[in-house]
């Protein structure tokens, strides 16, 4: 066997896993209002409060009036990512035009163009830590971190051997410069609450 040969029957093994964990997790009488997602095969269950929600409203909505109604844009969405048994539902995910699920019916990470994600005390090193790396991994091109507890939010960009080569960290209050990434945009940050 080759060695693309086993990464993609890895890859096979861990959609296979991931599958069966969210079947089981759907069957589970979770919490109205809680999200739930699975970081290097530990499942994660955090409640969506007001604050977290407000943030990734203005986000997301910047983006669509960014690009339109047609834009695929999701929130709290399965799409697996590098990694072991990595099924993340990212606050705020952008596709490329054109994206479509795989034969699976799974979105495909490499069609990811921007994620951002919104810090939850109880899952702040997954957001900074293992989920940072799995997204400079897939090569997405734009991750954004908006940290209410610190009142700051850290840009990613540039991915390279699973890391981002530049950060970009600004205070709450203070516009975030995209013009020159896949958002093409301005994003204001002096509507976002604070923890």
């Amino acid at each position: 066997m080759t060695v693309l040969e086993d990464r993609i029957a890895m890859a096979d093994a861990n959609t296979q896993r991931l599958d069966e964990w969210f079947e089981r997790l759907e069957r589970m009488p979770v919490p109205e209002g809680f999200r739930v997602e699975i970081v290097g095969g530990n499942v994660h269950m955090t409640p969506q409060r007001d604050t977290h929600w407000g943030i990734i409203f203005d986000i997301a909505s910047a983006v669509r009036e960014q690009f339109g109604k047609g834009v695929r844009l999701f929130s709290d969405v399965r799409i697996d990512f590098p990694g072991h048994e990595n099924g993340f539902c990212p606050d705020v995910a952008k596709l490329r035009d054109g994206a479509e699920k795989d034969e699976t019916g799974h979105w495909r990470h490499q069609d990811v163009e921007f994620v951002a994600e919104v810090i939850s005390e109880g899952t702040a090193a997954n957001d900074y830590g293992p989920k940072k790396a799995a997204y400079a991994t897939a090569e997405v091109p734009l991750y954004l971190i908006a940290d209410p507890y610190q009142g700051r939010c850290f840009v990613y960009t540039n991915p390279k051997n699973g890391d981002y080569v530049t950060r970009t960290k600004l205070d709450f209050g203070d516009d975030i410069d995209l013009t020159d990434t896949v958002l093409g945009l301005t994003l204001r940050t002096d509507g976002f609450p604070r923890d």
